[in-house]
C-alpha cells in the first residue's frame, strides 16, 4: 500500500477513536443527540476511508439505527448464561454477544 493511504488510515483511526471518546463524555453529560451525531460522523470516516471501528466500540452503538447506547438510559443490558443482550430502546433492535468465562 502507498506510504500516504497508510497515512490517511491512520489520521482516520485516531479521528474515529476521538470522536468514541467525545461520544461517550457528550452520553455521560446527557446531550445524547450529540453523542449520536458523533457516531455517525466516525461511521462515516470508517467507510470512507476503509477502516473498521475497533470492536469496543462496535459494541457501543445500535447496529440498526446507528444511536449511542448508554446502559439504563437508551438501552438495556442483561447477561443471560454465555451471552451479553443489549436491547436499543430507540428502534428495538437486539444484539446478542457470546462470551466465555
Amino acid at each position: 500500500m502507498k506510504p500516504y493511504r497508510l497515512k490517511r488510515k491512520r489520521i482516520a483511526r485516531r479521528r474515529i477513536n476521538r470522536l468514541f471518546e467525545m461520544a461517550e463524555k457528550m452520553a455521560l453529560e446527557g446531550r445524547i443527540e450529540l453523542a449520536n451525531r458523533y457516531v455517525e460522523i466516525a461511521r462515516k470516516i470508517g467507510m470512507k476511508y476503509l477502516v473498521r471501528i475497533p470492536k469496543q466500540y462496535k459494541r457501543r452503538f445500535c447496529r440498526e439505527c446507528h444511536s449511542y447506547l448508554l446502559p439504563g438510559e437508551n438501552c438495556t443490558v442483561r447477561v443471560k448464561k454465555k451471552t451479553i443482550i443489549i436491547s436499543c430502546h430507540n428502534c428495538g433492535n437486539v444484539m446478542r454477544i457470546p462470551f466465555a468465562r
